[in-house]
């Protein structure tokens, strides 16, 4: 105990420079009532408890006095440098402009643990009271953190262990939550407590009341803690956000999203095989002359597609790509009630030939499972941690479909941002999600992971340093493309939008469809190749094969017997399947464009080759569909990925991957989906999870 005395007294010399030092005298309340807490110091192998507090009405000015007379200065108050202020308290008949201006830790105890966080009933009858306590366990370990709420980075004491911008957010926020005005602060120091004072700008300026006064530690445990328990504790306890709950979590919205993507896969695989291949055989092959086969493509396609804006109508909303960002981003999941109208007019878009694909449809499916799981089976409120479940949906939904693990998990995650990957802290977890979906998908339909494009005769075996720059000239090149794909499209909303079909209530959604079908099946039928999503059909079209080898169309000749054999015509299958994309945008169908846009880079790809006859026709086909996809999508790493995976062509990713990063730079500025935001929390998220997070509303 002289220990301490003595420490105080050498201190306070120290800060005065002379020798009439202020002589503490320390008395130690350990029945005192009114204290809320008390806690042994740890020093020199002495504990003694230590309760540091301003008196309320009526109380003696016993706990820690000054011998000297009262002092404005707040120096004399035992400030330790940094503008920092001590915990002592003047004794005597002080005016309440006199009391120290806050309750701050002196470095002269060494470090301090953060006070254990007080209850409900501590806090009321610290209100009546009007004590004003701060109380810890002290000791002398520089791992912990001092106890200090100041309003900038530049006060606060050195040594203080926070990360980077977590320090200046954390005192934002302290200043945030504390100001309040001068009167009532001076209000409450005459009622016999002290008002939490702090320093702002040079200045004392009164930011609250000792009521919500807390430590910086305080906050920034609240703000941003720090996952501290072991394993197995987080593991019994299931504690929100850890690792044991998300490796539960992972695994159950992988299966669960595994089963929902075998479902879709299944209905659509049986409908495409029913509607395209087993019908015309048996209604129209024998029974329509040949020169009439071309009509089963205008039959079949504006009658789904009235089905498809039906289903719109009747349904309601079902969500486009776009609608799943900006949920993601504002509550941090998708609602239940947008999956059977996305499950039906997506569906009917396939089936009608339409230039969207159905992995935008999976990862909307997904997102709204995954969401309803987090919020409704485990309970979850936190924001960030419900949108990590809806990100491990997307993954897996993504993952499975493309049937590469790394490369769909990431484009779920990149996608919900205009550069690179934003909610980063999620990626591992919705990884994980993505291999269990995939086992669980591939397993059910009996998929392999295996290439599905044979782009060349043989495998590049190699990559030399020039294909690199290639890649890069290529991506630029479809960068664009992209650029005049998106200007066209923009036009093309205005004419619809000119005609007044484009409203909120999908009122004209028939409508609608009907004039984008148009342009849909015109296209389709002069030129087959544009017809569907293009996932198989990039194989055809990179390899330039005949017609015939189409995997879905019927009948596959078309009108006119259009054919890939020459420069013109693949410049004419690229901006033909660009034409088909946007006019199935704009008519209000739903799916996805990725792989639409994948073989229309194939096709303008190959057009390369008849300029350049040397050039690969792998590099040409892959760089120019990562070029134009990443400029729409903002997808550069996942897009290399999938092309490269796709394509069994190991070797090219440096090549493609240069035309992703390029087209990237190209387009920064000319976001297409303009729900990609960049996340407001940015400041919060390195190192800690948030569990101060917005709470989501409902768990329906």
């Amino acid at each position: 105990m002289n220990n301490i005395i003595e420490m105080f007294k050498n201190h306070q010399r120290n800060r005065t420079g002379t020798e009439n030092g202020t002589d503490l005298d320390i008395t130690e309340h350990k029945n005192n009532s009114s204290f809320l807490h008390q806690g042994p110091i740890d020093c020199k192998d002495e504990e003694v408890p230590l309760v540091i507090s301003y008196p309320g009405p009526g109380e003696s000015d016993s706990l820690l006095t000054k011998n000297t007379s009262t002092a404005t200065n707040p120096d004399q108050y035992g400030g330790v440098g940094n503008g920092s202020k001590s915990i002592l308290k003047p004794s005597g008949n002080l005016s309440s402009s006199d009391r120290p201006p806050s309750p701050i830790a002196s470095p002269a105890l060494s470090r301090a643990r953060r006070p254990a966080r007080r209850k409900e009933g501590n806090d009321a009858a610290l209100r009546a009271s009007g004590n004003s306590v701060l109380s810890g366990y002290f000791n002398r370990s520089f791992a912990e953190t001092t106890p200090v709420l100041a309003p900038d980075d530049s006060l606060l004491p050195s040594g203080t262990p926070l990360l980077g911008s977590s320090k200046l957010a954390a005192n934002a926020i302290a200043r945030s939550e504390m100001r309040h005005d001068d009167e009532s602060a001076t209000g409450a120091q005459r009622g016999g407590g002290m008002a939490a004072r702090l320093p702002s700008s040079g200045t004392l300026g009164t930011l609250g009341s000792a009521r919500t006064a807390r430590t910086l530690q305080e906050i920034q445990d609240e703000f941003l803690q720090k996952v501290r328990s072991s394993f197995i504790e987080d593991a019994m306890n299931f504690s929100e956000g850890t690792i044991p709950q998300s490796i539960v979590v992972s695994i159950v919205i992988g299966c669960v999203c595994g089963v929902v993507a075998y479902a879709y896969y299944y209905v659509l695989d049986y409908f495409l095989e029913l509607v395209w291949k087993e019908l015309p055989l048996m209604l129209v092959m024998d029974a329509w002359p040949e020169r009439l086969h071309v009509l089963w493509i205008p039959l079949v396609g504006f009658t789904l597609s009235i089905c498809c804006g039906l289903s719109i109508y009747y349904l309601g909303e079902p969500g486009d790509l776009a609608y799943t960002i900006q949920c993601i981003h504002s509550k941090g999941y998708k609602g239940t009630h947008h999956i059977v109208p996305m499950v039906a007019a997506s569906q009917f878009t396939i089936l009608a030939g339409a230039s969207l694909g159905p992995e935008a449809p999976l990862v909307a499916i997904c997102a709204a499972t995954a969401g309803y799981i987090s919020r409704v089976v485990f309970r979850q409120t936190n924001r960030n941690v419900v949108r990590k479940h809806t990100f491990m949906g997307m993954a897996g939904a993504l993952a499975a479909f493309f049937g590469v693990p790394l490369g769909g998990s990431l484009f779920a995650l990149e996608v919900a941002s205009r550069f690179g990957v934003e909610y980063f802290e999620h990626l591992v977890e919705s990884i994980f999600a993505g291999e269990v979906c995939v086992v669980v998908f591939r397993s059910l339909a009996g998929l392999p992971l295996e290439r599905i494009w044979k782009i060349a005769p043989t495998a590049i075996g190699e990559t030399e340093p020039y294909m690199i720059l290639l890649g890069a000239g290529i991506g630029l090149f479809g960068a664009g493309l992209a650029f005049l794909w998106a200007n066209f499209h923009w036009r093309l909303m205005d004419l619809f939008r000119a005609l007044g079909l484009l409203d909120d209530e999908n009122a004209y959604a028939v409508p609608r469809i009907l004039l984008g079908a148009v342009g849909v099946v015109t296209i389709g039928m002069l030129v087959p190749q544009t017809m569907f999503w293009g996932e198989w059909e990039v194989g055809v079209i990179a390899t330039l094969s005949p017609a015939s080898e189409l995997p879905h169309v019927w009948p596959t000749t078309g009108l006119i017997g259009f054919e890939m054999d020459s420069f013109t015509n693949c410049l004419i299958v690229g901006f033909a399947k660009l034409i088909a994309i946007s006019f199935t945008v704009a008519g209000g169908y739903r799916g996805g464009f990725i792989f639409p846009f994948f073989a229309a880079g194939a096709a303008f790809g190959r057009a390369l080759c008849f300029v350049f006859p040397d050039l690969s026709p792998v590099i040409a086909t892959l760089c120019c569909a990562a070029g134009i996809n990443v400029a729409i999508t903002r997808t550069a790493l996942s897009t290399s990925l999938i092309l490269s995976f796709l394509a069994g062509e190991q070797f090219a990713l440096p090549a493609v991957l240069a035309a992703s990063i390029v087209s990237l730079f190209a387009t920064g500025y000319v976001p297409f989906i303009k729900s990609q935001l960049a996340r407001s929390d940015i400041d919060f998220s390195l190192y800690y999870r948030q569990n101060r997070q917005p709470k989501v509303q409902d768990h329906a």
